[in-house]
């Protein structure tokens, strides 16, 4: 049964902690839809996902945002009633330090957990879901925003289109008619026009490349400034739009689900599996950090204790991406330094805690001379 003083630590602490979630998933966000943006500017990727794909992508980044969420919520709902003297009334009143110890551990409980179901289910759904919809959506020319009825720009500098009629699904063309500028190799601008009678959109096996398959019509090539003009007759005639860029692709392991994480030997794999598997430890040994450093009288600088906490956490996330790049690399075949630097970091925010509560040796007074 839990006591008000219990209730009012939880609630004050997840408040903040949840608000500090919030901040920092829309500052991601922010990023992610720069990116995006980009993505969609080059072509490769269909602004008909875009919003679905930056929310994907946001949640799959709560990984990285719960540890540092935990540490700088704690750090903030503490340092607040350190600073309003809210926690030296209360140890005057009879609370032993110990007190803050079961709301916190049922705030590390519920915090580990849902890192944990993040990063080993979660994040990877998320990137799985994303990289699946990326790759539906490719599939059809409507995601580049084709009607029929209308001049549309091709992604990827592809040209105009314009075609009479589209199939249910946006991968069958009626009558087409596409144009095209493009340079020569001796820098002279050409104009390319293709007409078809129907049309078709179609992907390499790899799913990378994608093409318009145009059938029955004529092609001329313009040069601009010159009359030799070019006439072809086709029956079939591929035009090649923008390559798919995978949502993933500097990190295929991300949408791996952990159990084939664990059946591979990939070096990478590994690596990814060895993120997911430190992140919960990571919110843990945050948590833990969070206690000492807490602590301020209220004349002390309201973020001066911010700040350490921030360069320990960046210390510490650093040297665990270093652990993570030596496995990728296949210089370690284990995660027995990782779970080490968990430890010491663990002793080390314990050994603050019992520094900061200690019982302080008395001072002998010198006697003075007669």
């Amino acid at each position: 049964m839990l006591s008000i003083l219990d209730r009012y630590f939880l609630r004050e602490l997840a408040q903040t902690v949840a608000a500090t979630v919030v901040v920092l998933m829309v500052i991601v966000a922010g990023t992610a839809f720069a990116t995006v943006l980009q993505q969609v500017a080059k072509g490769s990727f269909p602004a008909s996902v875009m919003f679905q794909v930056l929310g994907l992508r946001t949640l799959g980044q709560l990984t990285n945002m719960l540890p540092l969420a935990s540490l700088v919520g704690v750090l903030m709902a503490l340092g607040r009633m350190y600073r309003e003297s809210e926690m030296h009334v209360l140890m005057s009143s009879g609370m032993g330090p110990n007190g803050l110890l079961r709301p916190m551990a049922l705030l590390a409980a519920a915090l580990v957990l849902l890192t944990a179901l993040v990063s080993l289910w979660l994040g990877p759904w998320a990137a799985r879901t994303s990289d699946a919809m990326v790759t539906a959506a490719n599939r059809s020319v409507i995601a580049a925003g084709l009607d029929a009825g209308r001049f549309t720009e091709l992604p990827g500098k592809g040209g105009i289109i314009f075609v009479d009629a589209l199939s249910r699904d946006g991968s069958k063309l009626g009558r087409s008619f596409v144009a095209t500028q493009r340079d020569s190799k001796d820098g002279h601008p050409h104009l390319k026009l293709v007409t078809a009678t129907n049309g078709q959109l179609y992907q390499e096996s790899s799913g990378t490349n994608r093409f318009i398959s145009f059938r029955d019509g004529w092609q001329y090539d313009i040069p601009l400034g010159a009359d030799n003009w070019r006439v072809m007759q086709y029956q079939r005639n591929d035009s090649a739009l923008s390559a798919v860029t995978s949502d993933n692709e500097e990190d295929p392991a991300e949408s791996l689900t952990t159990l084939q994480l664990l059946d591979s030997a990939n070096p990478d794999a590994r690596a990814e599996l060895a993120w997911r598997t430190n992140a919960p430890a990571l919110t843990l040994v945050m948590l833990m950090l969070a206690l000492p450093l807490s602590r301020q009288s209220p004349r002390e600088p309201r973020y001066g204790r911010l700040l350490l906490a921030m360069l320990s956490f960046y210390l510490y996330y650093l040297l665990l991406a270093v652990g993570r790049a030596q496995i990728g690399k296949g210089h370690w075949h284990h995660q027995t330094a990782l779970w080490v630097l968990h430890a010491l970091m663990l002793a080390f925010a314990g050994w603050l805690w019992w520094k900061q509560y200690a019982p302080r040796k008395p001072r002998h007074e010198q006697a003075l001379p007669a």
